[in-house]
């Protein structure tokens, strides 16, 4: 979507649709008063009323958008009034609108740029890849907004081209995620991770199964070992580590299908397994974004990627694994994979002697019983890093909630026979996952982010969300990240 920035007032804006975001109880202004009542309209969050005002004021329709109380107002208020401001416009047919900004938000100018040009290109997303036989009117796009600020900064016009760069990555996350698993098989995700180093300049090396072989990553190799579609590490890297330039690592989880393998799924759970690469989404999604960005920093993106099938040579309940860091880990179930081909990632991870390590995996059901949609669940090593990125979850609205993990979690999952078990048993599953993961870390700042709840909507939650993958985590990563390089 193209958008521009402009100094005046949108009710001088001869547009096809102008929408005007309005402070709670902030009186209007008295061209606009004198077309609706006042009962009728207050400002508050989320409310919309459409107008037409034959010539008391120059669009030719007039959205008036509420933004709620001055001292409520955030960025993913502004997020959201974007993103209802395009669907509004799509519906309607218009191409171009203008979206007028009240002169009275206590925001910084570069955060409101950014916060409305992600609303608006998230709000403007659809995935309609595999639809046919669509008329014009369900493929119609909004081309254009214009900004229309009492001050026009070139600070709000930079905030503008970030948030359209960080959408970018998103979109291609949520793409991903969306992608049928028979067309994004692991090799097909390699594909992709590598069409991303061509076009940013990111280093991309994959690892095929004779190298996993080669050196030693016996969890991905048995996860995978199911499957006619063999296993991939994808390893992503942005920068150079230097003195002043610490390394980050993100490490995603990439089980582009997962049935549970020979502990098999029910049938309805199974529906949407596609996304159980929703962790790999992020991690590819916030490499473009970082490269595009050009961020002061050295970072790793590390995706191990495998499709969970049943078959005569699945691995199976009662093996006994042999992980790259040396560890073995007594399989009690196969659709506890993920955190198998993770222990490999993470334990590959510390050779780059990472400032820290952050993970993001569609890992448990467990953790959507305990959050539902709203909150990813959040477990960690290093309070200081666990608090950034909690921090960062506020400030996008990708908001995550800390679990604990104490010892007591971590002797959950000892095997009487092997170093681990891939399970702790029903009690604080997510925690024993998270217990699990640690323990292929070694002493550097660690944070695993479970996404099972916020990667993939039934329902959209948020107006800049459809159904279908979210791309969580891309806008978490990126503003976690960009706050980072202040303390470099």
């Amino acid at each position: 979507m193209k958008m521009m920035l402009t100094t005046g007032n949108v009710l001088n804006e001869a547009a096809d649709l102008a929408i005007l975001a309005c402070l709670e109880d902030v009186p209007l202004a008295e061209a606009v008063a004198g077309l609706i009542e006042a009962a009728d309209f207050s400002g508050k969050t989320g409310q919309t009323r459409l107008l037409y005002p034959r010539g008391a004021v120059l669009p030719k329709r007039l959205l008036l958008l509420g933004l709620g109380p001055a001292d409520k107002l955030t960025a993913e208020t502004l997020r959201r009034a974007a993103a209802n401001a395009v669907r509004q416009a799509r519906d309607l047919q218009v191409a171009s609108v203008a979206f007028g900004l009240n002169d009275q938000l206590e925001l910084a100018p570069a955060l409101i740029g950014q916060a409305l040009a992600e609303g608006a290109e998230l709000g403007a997303y659809r995935y309609l890849r595999y639809k046919t036989g669509l008329k014009p009117e369900q493929t119609f796009a909004v081309e254009a907004m214009t900004l229309v600020t009492p001050g026009a900064t070139d600070a709000m016009q930079a905030g503008v081209a970030v948030g359209q760069t960080i959408a970018g990555g998103v979109m291609l996350a949520r793409n991903l995620v969306n992608t049928p698993p028979g067309v994004l098989t692991p090799a097909a995700l390699a594909d992709q991770a590598i069409a991303l180093g061509e076009r940013t300049g990111v280093a991309v090396t994959i690892f095929d199964k004779a190298r996993l072989t080669e050196e030693g990553f016996g969890g991905l190799l048995a996860v995978g070992q199911g499957s006619a579609n063999e296993p991939r590490l994808i390893v992503m890297e942005y920068g150079k580590a230097a003195e002043g330039r610490p390394t980050i690592c993100l490490v995603g989880k990439g089980l582009t299908f997962d049935s549970g393998g020979l502990s098999l799924k029910p049938a309805d759970a199974m529906t949407t397994m596609k996304s159980d690469m929703g962790g790999s989404a992020a991690v590819l999604g916030a490499m473009q974004v970082i490269a595009e960005l050009q961020l002061p920093l050295h970072v790793v993106g590390l995706v191990p990627s495998a499709e969970n099938m049943p078959s005569s040579t699945s691995y199976r309940p009662d093996d006994v694994l042999t992980t790259l860091s040396g560890k073995t880990i007594e399989v009690l179930n196969t659709d506890a994979e993920g955190r198998i081909v993770l222990a490999d990632a993470l334990f590959y991870a510390q050779r780059y002697n990472p400032a820290a390590i952050i993970e993001l995996s569609t890992l448990t059901g467990a953790i959507v019983v305990a959050l539902g949609s709203h909150a990813t669940g959040m477990m960690g090593t290093n309070q200081e890093l666990a608090d950034a990125i909690k921090q960062a979850g506020e400030t996008t609205g990708e908001r995550v909630w800390q679990l604990p993990l104490w010892e007591e979690y971590h002797e959950m999952i000892k095997s009487e026979i092997a170093d681990l078990k891939n399970i702790g048993g029903r009690q604080a599953g997510s925690i024993t996952a998270g217990a699990f993961l640690a323990a292929f870390v070694g002493d550097y700042p660690f944070v695993h982010l479970d996404i099972a709840g916020t990667a993939y909507a039934e329902k959209p939650a948020r107006p800049y969300d459809v159904a279908g993958g979210t791309g969580v985590g891309v806008r978490l990563l990126t503003e976690f990240l960009r706050q980072y390089t202040h303390g470099v």
